[in-house]
């Protein structure tokens, strides 16, 4: 499967969504759809290690597993959606965005990425 299809549909279907990035357990970019500014790659290695560590937690206190999270700034929000084999999504939002319809359709996004990796 190629990875960039599923990324722009996702944007597309979401009013207000910059990019979209598929990363490794690393927090290193392996497909990336939308806005490819240098700010959303560092964005994502940032917020890979802030989804290890709340994995890491929750993990440590049996609450069972992450299905996302999701961090509002000034500028807008970002989503993090655990893949597996340690990958993971991120999509970044204007302030604009209507956050629930972002959640909903990263979940069939989560969902045809795990298909193929």
């Amino acid at each position: 499967m190629l990875y960039v299809p599923v990324l722009e549909s996702l944007l597309a279907s979401v009013k207000g969504a910059h990019a979209a990035l598929l990363l490794d357990s690393e927090g290193e970019v392996v497909v990336e759809a939308g806005d490819k500014e240098w700010r959303h790659k560092l964005i994502g290695a940032y917020e890979g290690i802030a989804l290890a560590t709340v994995r890491g937690i929750i993990t440590r206190h049996s609450m069972g597993p992450v299905d996302y999270v999701v961090r509002r700034h000034a500028g807008g929000s970002v989503i993090l959606r655990p893949l597996k084999d340690g990958y993971y999504l991120m999509i970044s939002l204007s302030a604009e965005a209507p956050l629930a319809v972002a959640i909903h359709h990263s979940e069939r996004t989560k969902a045809e990425l795990n298909q193929d990796l």
